[in-house]
This record gives structure tokens, C-alpha cells and sequence, in this order.
């Protein structure tokens, strides 16, 4: 799996193409050069970590036949003062009505879902290997160069 990010020359936006075939536009606002032409990448990653859970939330419960009729899910995350302004916490406050919900069915779905089926949740603590080439020249692995000052 896979998706091919391409800048458009001129600005911050990128237009990505996924693999499921779909394109998004992520760009960044006017006070980093951008002109706010989609979502930053960091709400497409709070994006990614409602969607991704929501999906598994919504299919257990379904398989726990609770009669969910509404879920709503809302992510917001703290964020570190300084440089790389990483998420520090991440909050995912869902939001569900269903006929036969309970606590301990809405508290199963939720962590079956954090610990066992969220692909997203789960990268989150990923290892992230960087490489690079320049002008079509062989990959070169970022871990293997030494950066002169």
C-alpha cells in the first residue's frame, strides 16, 4: 500500500494520489507559503485515526447487534511548543446512540479497536525510515548519510 504525494510548483500544496485510486489536496495555510487550498497533513492524520476507528467501532458494534444509530467521532491533540510541533496527546471523544448500548459494550468496541484493529492507532508508534535520491540517481538511505554543517 502506498500513495504518490506531487507538488505543484509555486507554493506549499501537494495534490496525492492514494492507492485505492483517489485524490486529495493538502496544502498549507499563507503564513508557511501555502494558500489554503486543502487540509493540513496533520488533520489528515487525526483524519485518519477517527475514520480508521470509527470503521471498527461501528463494525463490532454492529456485530454486537446494539442497534447503533449514530456515531460521531472527535479527535484533537495537544501539541508540542517547539520544532517538530509533534502531538504531545491525542484525545478521540466518540459520540453513539443505539438501543442497546452499554458501557461495557461501548468500552469493548473502543478498545478492541485501540489495541487490536486500528491499523492507524497502531502506526502511530511506527519506526520511520527516510531515503532519498536527486535527479534520478540511486536511493540513498538518510540513516547512512552524514550531514555536513
Amino acid at each position: 500500500m502506498g500513495i504518490e504525494a506531487k507538488w505543484q510548483a509555486g507554493g506549499m500544496q501537494f495534490n496525492v494520489e492514494t492507492a485505492s485510486g483517489h485524490t486529495v489536496i493538502l496544502d498549507a495555510g499563507p503564513k508557511v507559503g501555502g494558500q489554503n487550498k486543502g487540509p493540513r497533513p496533520t488533520e489528515m492524520l487525526l483524519t485518519g485515526l477517527a475514520v480508521c476507528g470509527g470503521i471498527d467501532v461501528v463494525s463490532i458494534l454492529n456485530k454486537m447487534r446494539v442497534g447503533l444509530t449514530r456515531c460521531d467521532i472527535a479527535v484533537d491533540g495537544d501539541r508540542a511548543e517547539e520544532h517538530p510541533h509533534r502531538f504531545t496527546t491525542i484525545r478521540v471523544d466518540y459520540d453513539m446512540e443505539g438501543a442497546e448500548i452499554t458501557d461495557a459494550k461501548a468500552q469493548k468496541a473502543l478498545v478492541l479497536s485501540r489495541d487490536k484493529y486500528c491499523s492507524v492507532a497502531a502506526t502511530l508508534n511506527s519506526r520511520l525510515e527516510y531515503r532519498y535520491r536527486i535527479n534520478g540517481g540511486d536511493w540513498v538511505d538518510v540513516g547512512a548519510v552524514k550531514l555536513e554543517a
